[in-house]
């Protein structure tokens, strides 16, 4: 089974399994700001994501455990290949354009670009 793209509210539950590491639905929820899901809808979202294959679930316990079954760096490329696909026609460098336009790059941030720039240019 193919891991499917995630809904904005299933990358936000992603991001706290990427952060915590396994969780049951019960930290999931109480890592949550409060008011943002009620615990049902959180439970159901998880058992919706194992379906879709974003996440695994192990069932030893009484309470189930989550985790993301794949790393953020996998999931941030796969969403990034997607975008660039649909919006950019595959065009990485008008994505790239627009990701440094779109915001104010920090010095640092742009250490990190003009090294990762060097390393690809070495390749």
């Amino acid at each position: 089974m193919a891991v499917q793209r995630p809904t904005d509210t299933e990358l936000k539950l992603l991001r706290i399994l990427w952060e915590r590491g396994p969780s049951t639905v019960r930290e999931i929820f109480e890592t949550l700001p409060d008011g943002d899901s009620g615990y049902t809808t959180v439970l159901k979202l998880m058992q919706i994501m194992f379906e879709k294959g974003l996440v695994t679930r192990d069932e030893s316990n009484r309470s189930h455990i989550y985790k993301a079954k794949q790393k953020a760096e996998q999931t941030q490329r796969s969403l990034v290949k997607d975008l660039a696909s649909r919006a950019f026609g595959g065009a990485t460098n008008k994505l790239v354009m627009q990701a440094l336009r779109s915001k104010k790059v920090s010095a640092e941030e742009l250490a990190e670009i003009r090294e990762l720039l060097d390393e690809l240019e070495e390749k």
